[in-house]
C-alpha cells in the first residue's frame, strides 16, 4: 500500500512460519530472549494467537512479538502476509522457513512401540503409509511453500542491512539418501542446477511415485516425500545464494527434535533443537552462504 505508515524500530524483524508449536515456536522465544522482534506466523489462527499468548506470557512485551495467519501453501496468504510486513515495517531482517509436514502416516500400534526415530522407522518400514495426495502435500508444502514464501519477502529482505534467511533442513536433506547418481548429481552440480530444472526433478519424482517407478530410477522408497522434499530445500538454499549474493542464506538440520513430525521419537528437547536455527539466523555479517549446517557446525550437502 503506497504511502503505508510503518512501525519504527531499532530491532531486528524476524519472521519464523510453522511457529504455534515444536521447533518453529522455540525458535520465536529464543530469538525474542534475543531482543529479536518475531512475527510468529502459523496456518491455524486460533494456535497462532495461542502461541503468541504463551510467549508472552512467558515475558516477551505485546509489541515484541505479532501473530499473522499463513498457510505457506496457498499463494492469497503468502501475499497477504508479504503486504502486512511491507505495510507495518517495509523491511524483513530474517525469515526461517520452518512449516513442514512428513508426508506419511504409521498405524497406532507401531507409533505405540517407538523408541528411537531413525532406526524404528527402518525396522516398520512396511507399515509406513504414503499416498499419492500426502506426498504432493509434502512437496507443496515442505519445498514449494518455502520457495513460495521466499520469494514473496525477498524485496523486504533486501531492504534490510543484514538480511538472513534459514531454511529448516533435516539429516534426511543431504545427498547421501538419494539413491539414483544421476539425480545425486543434477542436486550438486550448482553450475547447472536452476530452480526450473529442480521443478521438474520433483515432477519427475511425482510421476514415479504415481507410476510406482521410484527403485528404478533412483528415488528413495520410503520415507520418499520427505526425503526428496528437504534435499530438494538443501539445493534451492544453494540456488538462491548464489542468485542473491548480499542475503545470508543458509539451511539447518536442527538435530533429531521431539515434535510432532516424527511422533515425539527425537532424541533433543525443542529447547536444543532450536538453537541451531537461531545461531545461523544471528550469524555475523560476513557469514559464509549457501551452507548445510549441522545444528552449529558448518556440514555437508552429501
Amino acid at each position: 500500500m503506497e504511502g503505508a505508515i510503518h512501525t519504527t524500530t531499532s530491532k531486528m524483524i524476524a519472521l519464523v512460519t510453522g511457529a504455534n508449536k515444536g521447533i518453529g515456536l522455540e525458535i520465536c522465544r529464543q530469538l525474542l530472549s534475543k531482543g529479536v522482534m518475531v512475527i510468529l506466523t502459523a496456518r491455524d489462527e486460533q494456535r497462532g494467537l495461542a502461541a503468541v499468548a504463551n510467549l508472552q506470557a512467558s515475558g516477551a512485551s505485546d509489541s515484541d512479538v505479532l501473530f499473522h495467519q499463513l498457510d505457506v501453501a496457498d499463494s492469497a496468504s503468502v501475499a497477504s502476509l508479504a503486504g502486512f510486513v511491507r505495510d507495518q515495517f517495509g523491511k524483513l531482517d530474517v525469515l526461517v522457513n520452518n512449516a513442514a509436514v512428513s508426508g506419511l502416516a504409521l498405524s497406532p500400534e507401531i507409533l505405540s512401540s517407538f523408541k528411537q526415530l531413525r532406526d524404528r522407522l527402518t525396522d516398520y518400514a512396511n507399515s509406513i503409509t504414503e499416498t499419492y495426495d500426502m506426498v504432493e502435500e509434502c512437496l507443496h508444502i515442505n519445498y514449494y511453500g518455502t520457495k513460495t514464501v521466499t520469494e514473496a519477502l525477498i524485496p523486504l529482505l533486501q531492504s534490510s542491512q543484514s538480511p538472513r534467511i534459514v531454511n529448516l533442513s533435516s539429516f534426511y536433506g543431504r545427498l547421501r539418501y538419494i539413491p539414483g547418481d544421476r539425480i545425486k548429481e543434477e542436486m550438486r552440480n550448482l553450475d547447472f542446477l536452476s530452480e526450473d530444472r529442480l521443478n521438474e526433478l520433483l515432477q519427475c519424482f511425482l510421476n514415479d511415485f504415481k507410476e510406482r517407478k521410484l527403485e528404478e530410477n533412483g528415488w528413495p522408497t520410503r520415507i520418499c516425500a520427505y526425503k526428496v522434499s528437504k534435499v530438494a530445500v538443501s539445493a534451492y538454499t544453494r540456488i538462491l545464494a548464489k542468485k542473491y549474493p548480499n542475503i545470508c542464506i543458509n539451511c539447518v538440520h536442527p538435530g533429531v527434535v521431539k515434535t510432532d513430525i516424527n511422533w515425539n521419537t527425537g532424541e533433543l528437547p525443542v529447547e536444543e533443537g532450536a538453537q541451531g536455527p537461531v545461531f545461523v539466523a544471528l550469524l555475523p555479517d560476513g557469514s559464509p552462504s549457501g551452507q548445510f549446517y549441522d545444528m552449529k557446525e558448518v556440514s555437508s550437502f552429501e
